[in-house]
């Protein structure tokens, strides 16, 4: 089977806000059929980082997310503003602003895309080591969250047992674990 990439024959905007536009495409399928409405959501850019200190543990989040109505742990990280260009920036960005916390090493590790079938985006995935408390926690207008740190079997254990339930936080996780090295 010859498989043949979707074309976008036009689109309009349903609703636009500054973090995400609704788009609504019609679209030439790869076998030729054609399809309307296929709605699309534009978002910039996400990333996501997994701290660690220079003592070993790692920074970790708790907040609750009010569309799942639950608590949630999970690790820094947001979208990108519509001025970033550099995923990394806004990584460390969002680890200072989040946990007041910079780092002395960092790397990308990975990306995932968050939902390729309707979202446009990607969320790049940095490991931070040697992070230390420099500042105060700076929130978003929209943020309420509290900082804890845990071992590295601890930030392990809350996986396997299924306590870390946003997934792109876990993708994120299992990243920066192979980076370091680690066996889930």
């Amino acid at each position: 089977m010859d498989l043949k990439a979707w074309k976008q024959l036009s689109f309009d905007y349903i609703h636009e806000e500054a973090w995400f536009k609704l788009r609504r495409d019609r679209l030439l399928k790869g076998n030729g059929e054609e399809m309307y409405p296929y709605f699309v959501l534009e978002y910039t850019n996400w990333a996501t980082i997994f701290p660690v200190t220079k003592e070993g543990k790692v920074i970790l989040l708790k907040q609750y997310r009010y569309g799942l109505g639950e608590w949630s742990i999970e690790i820094p990280g947001g979208i990108m503003d519509p001025h970033e260009t550099d995923p990394m920036e806004a990584g460390k960005r969002e680890l200072l602003e989040e946990t007041g916390y910079t780092c002395g090493q960092i790397k990308e590790v990975g990306k995932v895309a968050p939902n390729p079938a309707t979202a446009n985006n990607l969320m790049h995935i940095f490991l931070a080591t040697d992070c230390e408390l420099t500042h105060e926690q700076s929130f978003d207008q929209d943020e309420e969250l509290q900082v804890f740190l845990a071992d590295m079997e601890e930030v392990k254990q809350l996986l396997r047992e299924n306590k870390i339930i946003q997934s792109l936080h876990v993708s994120s996780m299992f990243y920066a674990l192979l980076a370091l090295g680690e066996k889930i």
